[in-house]
């Protein structure tokens, strides 16, 4: 009888003897690096906006930067600008982070870092841009979802900087807001 050496060592009986492998992408932590609000036209602003539809511009870039061996950190940049006629409503900037392990050959470290690590942070992001924005007393604004394989694909013949860091930006995304509720007349 032969042994089949495909399959990795799964005898419980002996923990020792169980083969383990680190998952190639885990992530832990996420945090708020810098988050700004501005309301320059505020109240001024609000009449307006009930006959006027907002111009709404929003981009975004990912930096990726190695912390050490194979922990890194990637910030997702979200600034997102409404103009009213001639008034900007707001200005919101966030800079989202997380660090990520990353357990996977050399190749696939750079689609990782740009690619499946932003994809993660966001729905978190997103989250924040159309609180602060409901908060700022704006309706929400909703960021629609971003195709990350895209962003790499067209930056993908951009090199890493001289520091290490690696970059994907000017990225223009679509954006909702919601409709401002208003009495009927």
């Amino acid at each position: 009888m032969t042994a089949n050496t495909d399959t990795p060592n799964t005898d419980i009986a002996n923990p020792e003897s169980v083969e383990t492998t680190a998952p190639p992408l885990t992530i832990g932590a996420q945090y708020i690096k810098d988050l700004s609000f501005e309301a320059p036209s505020t109240p001024t602003v609000f009449p307006m906006m009930h006959n006027n539809n907002p111009d709404i511009q929003v981009n975004v870039d990912v930096l990726a930067n190695n912390l050490q061996d194979n922990t890194f950190e990637v910030v997702l940049l979200i600034k997102a600008q409404c103009k009213i006629g001639d008034k900007t409503a707001f200005i919101t900037e966030l800079s989202y982070g997380g660090v990520f392990t990353i357990n996977a050959a050399e190749k696939h470290i750079r689609p990782l870092l740009l690619i499946e690590c932003p994809r993660m942070l966001f729905p978190f992001a997103r989250n924040i841009i159309a609180d602060v924005t409901r908060d700022g007393g704006f309706p929400p604004l909703m960021l629609s979802p971003l195709d990350f394989v895209e962003m790499y694909r067209k930056g993908v013949g951009e090199e890493p900087g001289a520091d290490g860091n690696d970059s994907q930006s000017g990225k223009e995304v679509a954006a909702e807001s919601a409709p401002k509720e208003s009495s009927a007349h």
